[in-house]
């Protein structure tokens, strides 16, 4: 008896969607590489403000990466040693890293399960003389509810820091995500919704003192040549980056509607499924970009070998809260119990979904999704 040929289904399939963009980028890298200005030139500059009007922000940056775009808003808005960061403990490493290595503590918080991000209340009793800035996630693609958090850093004097790394277009009241805070930080790397071909990232601010700031603590603090303000790092976003970066972001508003169509097609199909829960829907108020597609399941894995053994890809983001990561308990960092993050986290499960995926493979994972339940 034959052996029955399973489809592959990736969680993410990074192929398809260069073959739309490559001759653009390829015939911006050639212009590049003739003129030989790999930094510091005209896509880099033509790229932010591109960047700029599409959030609707006075200012934004290019970076090397998501994890400096956190790093250098930190130290742009002045946190530094002494210093509390308050913090969501389902968020990646980088936002860790980002506090750390800026001088300040973070102290994290729990979530609340209805947009994965900060329980309001438990960052209102996290607060202390010491905290300087509240560090949000909008984890996912999903827009957190801003009002809460606005009004908590508002009452307490502090700076509202975005990590959007997720949610590149995603919105909130018809307002974009990353515009919120006093800094949006943004990875752009390779798996993200505005993605390049390597590590980038992108900072956005309405403020003019931390604009400048930022603009130069990527290259050095180097005002003019060999004219140094401040002491800065190399943090720079490169011209190579800068020609895919352009490329994407002029199709990203259409690549995320395809992605919040594909949402819906999941809704439809999973929704009636008991044990099984879905990730918030887009409404009135938020309109998500789900840069992933998360679902929770107590067996979450079972089924998570279930779709592998059919040749669906899956991943996890992320199985460890930071309070129990190694790093965590090696800086000496205080013991949290954190139950919500931490069921959370033996839940969750990211099933594929990305702009080019074919009806097909949208139609197989459900079906197999329905199968494992008995559905």
């Amino acid at each position: 008896m034959e052996k029955e040929v399973l489809m592959k289904i990736p969680l993410l399939d990074l192929k398809r969607d260069w073959q739309e963009i490559k001759e653009e980028v390829e015939a911006g890298w050639r212009e590049v590489t003739f003129s030989m200005q790999l930094l510091n030139g005209k896509n880099l500059l033509a790229f932010e403000k591109e960047a700029a009007l599409y959030f609707g922000t006075k200012f934004a940056h290019g970076v090397g990466s998501g994890t400096e775009a956190l790093w250098l808003a930190l130290i742009a808005c002045g946190i530094g040693p002494g210093d509390e960061v308050i913090l969501q403990a389902n968020a990646f490493a980088a936002d860790v890293e980002a506090i750390k290595w800026a001088g300040a503590r973070p102290v994290l918080v729990d979530i609340q399960e209805k947009d994965f991000g900060p329980d309001p209340e438990k960052i209102r009793a996290a607060v202390t003389p010491r905290t300087r800035a509240l560090m949000v996630v909008h984890l996912y693609g999903h827009p957190l509810e801003m009002e809460p958090l606005l009004e908590l850093a508002d009452q307490h004097g502090l700076i509202l820091i975005e990590d959007a790394s997720h949610a590149h277009g995603a919105e909130y009241r018809g307002r974009k995500v990353g515009t919120f805070g006093k800094v949006g930080c943004f990875s752009c790397g390779v798996v993200k919704n505005l993605n390049a071909l390597g590590d980038a990232g992108l900072v956005i601010t309405d403020d003019p003192e931390i604009a400048h700031r930022l603009k130069y603590l990527r290259v050095h603090g180097q005002v003019h040549k060999n004219d140094h303000h401040f002491y800065g790092f190399n943090a720079r976003l490169d011209e190579l980056q800068a020609v895919v970066l352009r490329a994407r972001l002029k199709r990203l508003d259409t690549k995320n509607k395809r992605r919040r169509e594909i949402a819906r097609r999941y809704q439809q199909a999973l929704s009636d499924i008991k044990g099984l829960h879905l990730p918030p829907e887009e409404d009135e108020i938020k309109k998500p970009v789900f840069h992933r597609y998360v679902v929770r399941t107590s067996r979450r894995d079972e089924l998570k070998a279930y779709l592998k053994e059919r040749g669906i890809g899956t991943g996890i983001y992320y199985p460890v809260p930071l309070h129990l990561q190694p790093a965590w308990k090696a800086e000496g960092y205080p013991t949290y119990k954190l139950p919500v993050s931490e069921r959370i986290a033996q839940e969750i499960l990211a099933i594929p979904l990305f702009p080019e995926m074919e009806e097909i493979e949208i139609e197989e994972v459900c079906a197999a999704i329905r199968a494992f339940f008995k559905i």
